[in-house]
C-alpha cells in the first residue's frame, strides 16, 4: 500500500496532521498503537482538567454564602462520580477526533509501527502489512520519567496516569515534583479535602514560569493547607515514609501515597528509528524551523522533540511540518507560546521571563497592577486576588505576559498575538477590550 504520508502517533500533533494532510489532498495513513487522542486526550489534558473543573465547583460551593447564596448542608463529592464523568468526557471527544479522521479519509491503523527501511520510499509495517510512504511524520509522545530514588521501585507510587484513575483518596499525598501537572494535582487532591506534601528540587515552584507569579500561587496553597518543601531533595522511598534533604538537614515525611511528577521524555525508542538515519539529541528529535529532521522527507512535531511538551505546541508544530509538505510558506515560532496551571487560582504565562531576561542580561520594564483592578474580577471572586505583569522591551513592544487570577488560562492569549505581532504599548493601546470583563486588566496596565 502507498501513500503520500504516514503518520506515528495519534496525539494531538498526529490527528491534526493527520486531518490537515488528507483535507488538502495527500493520502494519509495514521499509525496508533493504544488510544487515539494520546496522552493529551487519554491521561493528561483533557481528564486532569475535568477533574480539576469539579474541584473547583465544589471550591465555588465551600465560599457560596460570601456571594449571598445559603447552601445548608456541607458540599461533599463522590470520587467515584467525578472519575466515570471524567471517563465518560474523554470517551466523547476521543470518538469526536476519530470521526473527524474518518470523514477527513484518513486511514487509522491501530498497532505498533515499525521502520524497515528509508530508501526511495519510506517503508513501514504494521499488523504484518507494509506501507510504502513518500513522507513520515514522526509524533510518538514522551512517557513519564520515573527518576532513580532508593526504594521507590518498592512502593506501590502513581504517577499521573494512575491518580486520574482513582476512585478512593489517600489520607495524605506526597508529591515529587511541583511543576504544572504536580501542581495541578495537589490542587485537585487538596479540595478532596487530602493532606497534600508538595516536594520540590527547586527553589521555586513551576519550573521555568514567571516566578512572582509562582510565589503567589504556592502562598495561595499553603494558605489552603498544602505544605511545601523547595530545594528539597527526596533521597528515599519506604513503605513507612519518604526521607528528603533540605538545607543540608534529614526530614522524612509520612504520606499514604506518593504521585511521582518529576517530568516526561520523549519516546525515541520506537522500532527501527535508527533506519531513518535522523539526528537525535539527548532529549528528542532534531528539527529545523520547518519540524523537518535532518532527513529531508522525515518531520517530527510534538514532544518527541524534547523542546515545548504541550499539546497546542505540538499541533501548531504539524500545522507547519504539513504546511511545508504542502509547498505553503510557514515556519514554527516559539516566541509566544502560552503556558497555563489551571489551579484555582489559575496562572498563565507567555512569552519572556524576567528571570529569562536577567540572565542574558538583557534591559526591560515592568507594567504591573493586581487584578483588583478590574471591576469584573472583584465581582466574581470575593476572596481572591491576582496579578497582571506585562514586559516591555526597549523598543516598547510587549515580549512578555504574566497572570494570576481566574480565568487567566482564556485571557493569555491576547497577550500572545501582541507579542507575536510585535506590537508596541501605543499599538496595543488602541485595541478596545469589552467592559466589564477581567481582561480588561491586561489594557488598563498598558496606561501605568
Amino acid at each position: 500500500m502507498e501513500y503520500d504520508i504516514a503518520i506515528i502517533g495519534g496525539g494531538p500533533a498526529g490527528y491534526n496532521a493527520a486531518e490537515r494532510a488528507a483535507t488538502n489532498g495527500l493520502k494519509t495513513v495514521l499509525f496508533e498503537k493504544k488510544d487515539i487522542g494520546g496522552v493529551c486526550l487519554n491521561e493528561g489534558c483533557i481528564p486532569s482538567k475535568t477533574l480539576l473543573y469539579s474541584a473547583k465547583l465544589s471550591d465555588n460551593a465551600k465560599g457560596s454564602s460570601k456571594y449571598g447564596i445559603n447552601i445548608e448542608c456541607t458540599p461533599s463529592f463522590a470520587l467515584d462520580k467525578i472519575i466515570g464523568r471524567k471517563n465518560k468526557v474523554v470517551k466523547k471527544l476521543t470518538a469526536g477526533v476519530k470521526m473527524k479522521l474518518i470523514a477527513a479519509g484518513v486511514s487509522i491503523i491501530e498497532g505498533e509501527a515499525s521502520i524497515e527501511n528509508a530508501k526511495e520510499m519510506i517503508c513501514i509495517v504494521c499488523n504484518n502489512e507494509q506501507y510504502n510512504v513518500r513522507y513520515l511524520l514522526l509524533c510518538n509522545g514522551s512517557d513519564v520519567v520515573i527518576p532513580p530514588i532508593k526504594g521507590l521501585s518498592t512502593v506501590d507510587y502513581w504517577t499521573s496516569k494512575e491518580a486520574l484513575d482513582n476512585t478512593t483518596t489517600p489520607q495524605s499525598l506526597a508529591i515529587i515534583g511541583g511543576g504544572v501537572i504536580g501542581m495541578e494535582f495537589a490542587s485537585f487532591f487538596n479540595c478532596m479535602g487530602v493532606k497534600v506534601h508538595v516536594i520540590e528540587m527547586m527553589p521555586e515552584i513551576l519550573g521555568a514560569m514567571d516566578k512572582e507569579t509562582s510565589a503567589m500561587l504556592r502562598t495561595e496553597y499553603t494558605k489552603k493547607g498544602i505544605s511545601f518543601y523547595l530545594n528539597a531533595k527526596v533521597t528515599e522511598v519506604s513503605k513507612t515514609g519518604i526521607t528528603i534533604e533540605q538545607q543540608g538537614k534529614t526530614n522524612t515525611l509520612e504520606a499514604d501515597k506518593i504521585l511521582v511528577c518529576v517530568g516526561r521524555k520523549a519516546v525515541l525508542n520506537m522500532p527501527g528509528l535508527e533506519k531513518l538515519n535522523i539526528e537525535l539529541r539527548s532529549n528528542g528529535a532534531n528539527v529545523n524551523e520547518y519540524m523537518q529532521t535532518s532527513n529531508p522527507n522525515v518531520y517530527a512535531c510534538g514532544d518527541i522533540t524534547g523542546f515545548s511538551m504541550l499539546a497546542h505546541t505540538a499541533m501548531r508544530e504539524s500545522d507547519v511540518a504539513i504546511n511545508h509538505i504542502l509547498g505553503l510558506s510557514d515556519r514554527m515560532s516559539y516566541d509566544a507560546i502560552p503556558a497555563v496551571v489551571y489551579t484555582n487560582p489559575e496562572i498563565a504565562g507567555i512569552g519572556k521571563t524576567e528571570e529569562e531576561l536577567i540572565a542574558g542580561n538583557i534591559r526591560y520594564s515592568i507594567l504591573k497592577l493586581p487584578m483588583a483592578y478590574s471591576g469584573r474580577f472583584v465581582a466574581e471572586n470575593e476572596a481572591g486576588n491576582g496579578l497582571c505583569k506585562l514586559i516591555i522591551n526597549e523598543q516598547e513592544q510587549i515580549i512578555g505576559c504574566h497572570l494570576m487570577g481566574n480565568p487567566v488560562s482564556e485571557l493569555i492569549v491576547v497577550a500572545g498575538i501582541a507579542i507575536e505581532r510585535k506590537f508596541t504599548v501605543d499599538e496595543f493601546k488602541q485595541i478596545v477590550f469589552p467592559h466589564p470583563t477581567v481582561g480588561e486588566i491586561i489594557h488598563e496596565s498598558l496606561f501605568l
